[in-house]
């Protein structure tokens, strides 16, 4: 992909691009299935394609090339050396089919074959299969591929001209191609351009009827990889308010919790961490209709931690610091790591909590110099309790006395 930040960043702000499921070839090269790739199975491969005009079969050879290029052993074209430069020529074989299948297409008068086109351009924002970055080419052939209705191009034309990527950066055209490629059913457009109408984002007027619409159709093509209009629809559904209230909100779309409880299990199931950690939060309080069950809790919030969320992993320390009967067994080393891994990440509340385990000695060595470390970076970020902390310590250093604890930990 382009430079810029084009990974999605929370529910406001800058949303740039969702991964995208590719189209893999038919023929093994990828996973388990099939045969193994071997030399023989690619010479065969290749002759059964040389008489085939279809660029849509010339383009999965050209991908299983690729796989072969990555799995095929020393063992099938003799010492390593070899079967480096066997590889080698499997990718630039590869490559140079891509290239023509991109800029000429197969036959007279055909044009270039746009999943080509998007192929080579995100492989030159990347500079996968040994090509040089660059943008500006990689953009131009989004752009071709746009031109054929290519759904995925068309949305990455957008983000293109959203963050300054191989083009000047023009919100105005931005916005004209997440239209486009919502027109054209891309799931990733649909999301970005209800989020862009939600919040009045990249110069547009806030629409929150037409932005819920659009939400409303990512939301009922979600996958793996677009899971995120399934969670903010989630919050619209969870923050509206209740009936006979006053707002906007309320004449699109109703306050109800059970909804917004089934939105978020379906993008948790999809593996979407904040939605899998407000999951957590909602069998640990009881809210959202959920019960309050510290199984299923804990068990969201690990889905969520294994997976990177800093919330999650803080959460987790928290049921580590009590643990639940019959559930999770009590651990101070447990909820110390947990916090640890969190305030690593830069959160607030988690580098709180490893100062307060710091200093009372929870999990690690008591030491209140590294636990004002911890403080101090909390209050960095405005936590008033860390902030809170440090007066207090300071006010014990001047006075010589006995500051009052630390507040921490959880009562359940």
């Amino acid at each position: 992909m382009p430079g810029g930040k084009l990974v999605r960043s929370g529910s406001q702000g800058n949303l740039g691009t969702t991964r995208r499921k590719g189209t893999g070839s038919s023929t093994n090269g990828s996973g388990n299935s099939g045969p193994p790739i071997t030399k023989q199975s690619v010479d065969e491969y290749r002759s059964r394609i040389k008489a085939d005009p279809d660029p849509e079969a010339q383009f999965n050879f050209a991908k299983y090339l690729i796989e072969a290029a990555k799995k095929i052993s020393s063992s099938a074209s003799g010492d390593e050396k070899s079967a480096k430069k066997y590889r080698d020529a499997l990718l630039a074989e590869s490559l140079k089919l891509i290239k023509r299948l991109a800029t000429q297409g197969v036959g007279l008068g055909k044009p270039a074959y746009a999943d080509a086109q998007f192929f080579l351009a995100n492989c030159l924002g990347n500079g996968s299969l040994g090509l040089q970055v660059d943008h500006e080419k990689a953009y131009n052939l989004y752009v071709q591929a746009s031109k054929q209705n290519h759904s995925s191009a068309t949305y990455r034309t957008a983000v293109c001209n959203e963050v300054g990527a191989g083009t000047r950066r023009d919100h105005a055209r931005a916005v004209l191609f997440y239209r486009k490629a919502s027109a054209l059913g891309d799931t990733a457009g649909m999301y970005k351009l209800g989020m862009i109408l939600l919040n009045g984002l990249l110069g547009q007027q806030r629409n929150v009827k037409e932005a819920v619409a659009w939400l409303k159709r990512a939301a009922a093509q979600a996958d793996e990889d677009n899971p995120h209009a399934l969670h903010e629809l989630g919050l619209l559904y969870e923050k509206a308010p209740p009936p006979g209230q006053p707002g906007l909100l309320a004449s699109i779309i109703p306050n109800d919790h059970a909804q917004a409880r089934e939105l978020f299990t379906q993008a948790g199931q999809f593996g979407y961490p904040p939605s899998q950690f407000k999951l957590g939060s909602c069998y640990e309080y009881g809210t959202l209709t959920c019960p309050v069950d510290p199984r299923r809790s804990i068990a969201w919030y690990t889905r969520a931690a294994e997976r990177g969320d800093a919330e999650a992993e803080l959460a987790l320390s928290g049921w580590y610091l009590t643990g639940s009967d019959g559930v999770l067994k009590q651990s101070d080393s447990e909820a110390y790591l947990w916090a640890r891994r969190a305030a690593n990440k830069g959160l607030p509340k988690a580098e709180y909590a490893v100062g307060y385990y710091s200093e009372v000695g929870i999990g690690v060595k008591q030491d209140l110099e590294e636990a004002k470390r911890w403080y101090m970076r909390a209050a960095a970020q405005g936590n008033k309790r860390a902030m809170q902390r440090l007066s207090e310590l300071r006010e014990m250093t001047k006075t010589g006395g006995k500051a009052k604890p630390a507040q921490g930990g959880r009562k359940r």
